[in-house]
């Protein structure tokens, strides 16, 4: 069984084995690791691309700067991404710079993370939550 895995670094679409865990899985295009997991700072281009061609859940943080919650609740996003290589891939979007995003998917307040899975949102919570939460919640769209 193989999957669909957007590449972090060129956003080509590269379809890989399936696997429980990985050594290694590298970009066909660029030859990047698909193993980087950090959050990408996304717009809604690269959200589109996202949603439309990953087959692991699409995890989308909504924050801005001067959100103090957003602020605190970053650095936890960020490990709940790099302990989920290709289980999960995770965006963050600056709702200032993509309001009309903000606009699109409902976000009412900061932070807010939704999932996605076979192109359509299957999941949200608003609210800063540490990275054993965030990781228990990503896991049930695994």
């Amino acid at each position: 069984m193989n999957v669909n895995v957007v590449c972090p670094h060129c956003l080509k679409v590269n379809r890989i084995p399936k696997k429980e865990s990985y050594a290694k899985a590298n970009c066909g295009e660029c030859k990047g690791s698909l193993l980087d997991s950090k959050p990408l700072t996304a717009n809604a281009n690269i959200l589109a691309n996202y949603i439309a061609n990953s087959e692991l859940p699409v995890i989308v943080d909504f924050w801005a700067p001067w959100c103090g919650p957003c602020l605190q609740m970053a650095p936890h996003f960020e490990k709940a991404a790099l302990a989920m290589p290709l289980e999960a891939q995770f965006l963050k979007i600056n709702n200032d710079d993509e309001q009309t995003l903000g606009s699109t998917y409902r976000i009412a307040s900061i932070p807010t993370v939704l999932a996605f899975k076979g192109g359509k949102e299957v999941g949200r919570f608003s609210g800063a939550r540490d990275s054993t939460q965030i990781e228990d919640w990503v896991r049930q769209y695994v």
